[in-house]
């Protein structure tokens, strides 16, 4: 079996919690799937519709826009493999990669703020970042 087609774990798809994501989460890298699409292929390359399982509500459209994105970023590499089986993967690239340390320290920051973040939310104070 070819590296690539090494059998992985199927991503949870109660992987993130129903109402991310969150406006309220004050860091950003791209769009508001991106980060949870990192985190997603952090364990290994992951075609579009495993992807798709941890990230329900997002449609088609938004999810190729995303990876796009993190694509033109450098942060992900979609690799299409040709043969009997045609199919597509995408992967972190090491500079993705490096963002998961980064992440894992903004979403300790959110979890430790997160009544205060409902707070300002509710106040209105953060009706900018909702856009």
């Amino acid at each position: 079996m070819a590296k690539s087609q090494a059998v992985r774990a199927p991503l949870d798809p109660e992987m993130f919690d129903p109402v991310c994501p969150s406006p309220l989460v004050p860091f950003r890298v791209g769009d508001k799937w991106a980060t949870m699409i990192l985190r997603c292929l952090q364990d290994g390359p992951r075609r579009f519709s495993e992807l798709k399982v941890p990230l329900r509500g997002v449609t088609a459209k938004s999810l190729t826009q995303s990876l796009r994105g993190l694509e033109r970023a450098g942060f992900v590499v979609r690799e299409e493999y040709r043969g009997t089986e045609r199919r597509v993967e995408y992967a972190l690239t090491p500079l993705g990669r490096g963002l998961l340390g980064p992440l894992d320290a903004a979403c300790a920051w959110t979890r430790d703020h997160w009544d205060e973040l409902i707070d300002a939310h509710e106040a209105g104070s953060l009706g900018a970042a909702d856009g």
